[in-house]
């Protein structure tokens, strides 16, 4: 199934959904990071999480989310866009830390102390910023949080990957609902029974579901109009020029000790294309 995300929004404009399947990408992207197994579900929730919380922009914004705590596996970062470009990266890829059978220990990983950072480029002169505390370092609770205390909209948030013995991502999915001002309040406990009835996003996903079934099963008996129907893929916007630019932004010190190695080496910490400049490209970059 190709990734995707559906937002749609009920006939009386009480609530917004979005759901998304984002097997293809989350594999993707945990491949070029080299996750283990722990790294890569958390990676990928955080990743679907974007996926879907770009789905609320409009072209060409951006949002970034940064997931920064005291567990092995330090730093987090996933960014999307209004078209579906995705991208994702870990600071330390392999946490070390062993699942047991019911307890993928994410929150182990992730670490209990740190912040989850939202930044979107709504084209404005500066980015807005947000930030909270962690509250389980599960990832969906965090991001739910998020919304409901920074951007006051109750919401529930669902991210799912499932990862395969030998460590392939073979489904991961998940699925935003909220309350928008002034809604019939009066259907959260309907949302609340279905929710409590609904399986994990991955199961869905591996049964075959795509993000319309997910959405259909939830709102049932709740007419809602599609808003949006979005392909995902992975997309990372980095260049040699770009990377150029980066490098004209250090100090003039360390600028300078640059240019006496022979080759300069930059890796792109999204996608890992490294970059080589010798000297002589480093003396003719201007600014």
């Amino acid at each position: 199934m190709k990734d995707h995300l559906v937002r749609i929004l009920t006939k009386d404009g009480s609530l917004r959904g979005v759901a998304a399947v984002t097997t293809r990408l989350t594999e993707e992207i945990c491949s070029r990071q080299g996750t283990d197994p722990v790294a890569a579900v958390a990676l990928g929730r955080l990743v679907t999480g974007a996926a879907l919380m770009g789905s609320l922009l409009k072209a060409p914004q951006r949002v970034a989310l940064m997931v920064e705590a005291n567990g092995p596996l330090k730093k987090l970062h996933a960014e999307a866009d209004a078209f579906g470009r995705v991208r994702g990266s870990v600071k330390e890829p392999l946490s070390g830390v062993q699942p047991t059978p019911g307890n993928l220990k994410v929150a182990e990983a992730v670490g209990r102390a740190g912040f989850l950072h939202v930044i979107k480029d709504l084209g404005l002169k500066d980015p807005y910023r947000g930030m909270v505390q962690l509250q389980t370092s599960e990832i969906a609770t965090d991001l739910a949080y998020y919304f409901t205390t920074s951007e006051q909209t109750p919401s529930t948030v669902a991210l799912g990957v499932y990862v395969e013995p030998e460590g392939r991502v073979s489904a991961a999915g998940g699925f935003l609902l909220q309350m928008l001002p002034d809604g019939d309040e009066t259907m959260v406990p309907l949302l609340e029974e279905r929710l409590s009835d609904l399986p994990p996003s991955t199961t869905l996903v591996r049964e075959g579901k795509g993000a319309t079934d997910i959405l259909e099963r939830i709102f049932e008996g709740i007419p809602f109009s599609v808003i949006q129907k979005t392909d995902l893929a992975f997309h990372c916007g980095c260049s040699r020029d770009q990377v150029g630019r980066m490098l004209l932004m250090l100090g003039k010190e360390e600028f300078e000790e640059l240019k006496r190695e022979e080759e300069t080496l930059v890796t792109c910490e999204f996608c890992k294309e490294t970059y080589v400049f010798t000297r002589k490209e480093l003396e003719s970059l201007k600014g």
